[in-house]
């Protein structure tokens, strides 16, 4: 969020603390679809019951910088991030996105287990994404992208944060299922036996057979994980990327 100089108060400070710690506990509504972020204060909340979370990120950025002088820098960051969103905003289930850093990533409505495949093939496209970006840097002379690529579903706490009465503010997700997808990310193309996709045992029980079956165990991570892309896109990447 920007920042709006105002004189800090440390009498305000107190209040404000007060006022958020006196909160009722019955100002937390549990609900299983993700409810417009409209309908948050900043004395109220929402546990939501059935929502997915999917995690993308860069293996090793941390490099990048000494690889690469900042204009290519920050054209590999801004392609990246932009075509990562891009995907992720193009599932109709996603309520937020979300990037810090080279992390993007996304909450999902996930009532019905249809969803939940929806996410499934968000991840494959982001995986289709990535090949296209490293064939067209490629061409630029810039090294491949090695990504993670985490999911998780469960229950998430939906909150409004920020500095009430500065017009600061922003939604904040917290819970099982982000930690666990943004965790099960950072195992993604790790070593030599974590692959690109790692999803939960929860996530994987809610999937169709056919999503099943391109998953496999992984017994160090306990999850399962897999190299899953789209098909129209990964028969252009094919074609071109040679």
């Amino acid at each position: 969020m920007k920042s709006n100089y105002q004189l800090y108060s440390f009498e305000k400070s107190r209040e404000r603390i007060d006022d958020i710690l006196s909160t009722s506990d019955g100002s937390f509504e549990e609900v299983e679809k993700i409810p417009s972020r409209d309908k948050l204060t900043f004395t109220n909340g929402f546990y939501v019951t059935k929502t997915s979370a999917l995690f993308i990120d860069i293996r090793d950025s941390s490099q990048l910088p000494d690889k690469y002088k900042r204009p290519t820098l920050a054209r590999i960051y801004r392609s990246y991030i932009s075509e990562c969103v891009a995907v992720i905003n193009g599932n109709d289930d996603c309520a937020e996105i979300n990037i810090h850093g080279d992390s993007v990533w996304g909450v999902f409505d996930s009532e019905y287990k249809n969803q939940i495949d929806g996410v499934f093939s968000t991840a494959a496209q982001l995986s289709s994404i990535i090949d296209t970006l490293n064939c067209k840097y490629k061409k630029k002379r810039i090294e491949p992208l090695t990504v993670g690529i985490g999911m998780d579903f469960g229950r998430v706490l939906m909150i409004k944060a920020g500095y009430n009465g500065s017009g600061l503010n922003e939604v904040v997700w917290m819970g099982q299922v982000v930690n666990g997808a943004s965790k099960l990310c950072s195992y993604g193309n790790k070593t030599w036996n974590d692959k690109e996709m790692m999803v939960s045992d929860v996530f994987y029980q809610n999937l169709s057979d056919n999503h099943k079956k391109l998953l496999s165990w992984n017994s160090r991570r306990s999850c399962w994980n897999g190299n899953v892309v789209d098909s129209v896109m990964n028969d252009w990447n094919n074609e071109n990327c040679k």
